[in-house]
């Protein structure tokens, strides 16, 4: 089979490279192309273009780069029609793969989701599209399910691909081995992942710092982006001691004591991890763009995966104009020195991964593709 693959950031990347991976397994004829990172690329696709060239987030750096999305958008229709895939599997990015899957379905390719977009927290209008242009939908969440029921549309539930990930790569916490290895102080440490992009870690990682310097005790590492060099971080830390790590997100986090985290799949990893955290969030646009999240997320309670599928503050979320260095000391000061509370956050961890479930889900989504695609062949 020729499989043609579009993730647009990191977490993408990752999950979609796993599956490929176990593609391979079954299908010892598969073809990979298309769009995504080095993961994938590694695992055995031959990429067109880096997510590194696609992640605009917020409105206003969306405006600005239009061009290039175009661009983007013309590349990959070219390429897909070029190289006539089997399927077209999708990994979450709604908003340039639903693009194409419009255009996939208007040239007779069969479109494939794998992790679905989170419509159940903005956007709920495009289960219709979704309905109309996508084939199989392949999700991760458990409750998303039921969420797709109610528009009459069955999905394919795989678990989730994040329990696979960070229990392949866990390891027991051991703080002076690690930072002995690392050429770091004998401190405890914190570790701060303010995101992937660009425009996050702008938004996030300036405030983050200033918090860090309430608790000088501790030493900071940042989780360094794959996509991201140290010339972008050193705009931020200056001549300060924070150290900044690549490829070893998951052990700086189990060798911490708390963390600071963007919102988004690296607060579930750090729950799987049984690292207490504070979730932060903040986009471009100041009070616009903050009422416009507060009406789009109004049917949510929270944002973090932990509290959505635990439907509970498991974790405390700072976000838009609540992410203040003056919240973010406090909620930090809580997780280290107030009794018990760091306790709490654990105990929720493990109700956490009872729901998860079982790993495998990479395994599982590869299965279930390859039994969708030769339904009826003999």
């Amino acid at each position: 089979m020729r499989y043609y693959f579009i993730a647009g950031e990191a977490s993408g990347d990752l999950h979609a490279g796993n599956l490929i991976g176990e593609l391979a397994k079954i299908d010892r004829e598969a073809v990979f192309h298309g769009f995504g990172g080095e993961r994938m690329e590694k695992a055995g696709m031959q990429l067109t273009r880096h997510y590194r060239d696609m992640a605009f987030m917020g409105f206003i750096p969306v405006l600005m780069n239009l061009r290039t999305i175009k661009k983007n958008f013309s590349l990959c229709e070219q390429d897909l029609l070029a190289f006539k895939p089997d399927v077209l599997i999708l990994v979450d990015y709604p908003g340039f793969n639903l693009r194409m899957a419009a255009f996939a379905k208007a040239n007779g390719i069969k479109v494939y989701y794998y992790i679905s977009p989170k419509i159940w927290a903005w956007k709920t209008y495009r289960v219709h599209k979704i309905k109309a242009l996508v084939d199989e939908m392949f999700t991760i969440l458990p409750f998303e399910t039921e969420f797709y029921r109610r528009y009459d549309y069955e999905v394919n539930y795989v678990g989730n691909p994040i329990l696979d990930a960070v229990l392949e790569k866990r390891t027991e916490a051991d703080l002076p081995k690690f930072t002995g290895e690392n050429n770091l102080p004998e401190k405890e440490i914190i570790a701060i992942l303010p995101g992937s992009r660009k425009a996050e870690i702008s938004y996030l990682l300036p405030v983050m710092l200033q918090a860090a310097k309430a608790f000088p005790q501790y030493q900071y590492v940042i989780a360094g982006a794959p996509n991201m060099d140290a010339s972008f971080y050193e705009k931020f830390t200056g001549n300060s001691p924070v150290r900044i790590l690549w490829n070893k997100t998951y052990e700086i986090v189990q060798n911490s004591k708390a963390a600071m985290v963007a919102s988004g799949t690296a607060s579930l990893e750090l729950a799987i991890l049984n690292t207490p955290q504070v979730v932060c969030y903040k986009m471009a646009g100041g009070a616009l763009c903050h009422l416009l999240g507060l009406f789009v997320l109004r049917r949510l309670n929270w944002v973090s995966l932990v509290n959505i599928i635990l439907n509970r503050e498991a974790v405390k979320e700072l976000l838009q104009f609540n992410f203040t260095r003056k919240k973010l000391v406090a909620e930090m000061n809580r997780i280290l020195n107030e009794p018990g509370y760091a306790g709490r956050i654990r105990n929720d961890y493990r109700e956490l991964m009872k729901k998860l479930g079982n790993a495998g889900a990479s395994h599982r989504a590869a299965e279930k593709i390859w039994e969708k695609l030769t339904e009826g062949n003999p």
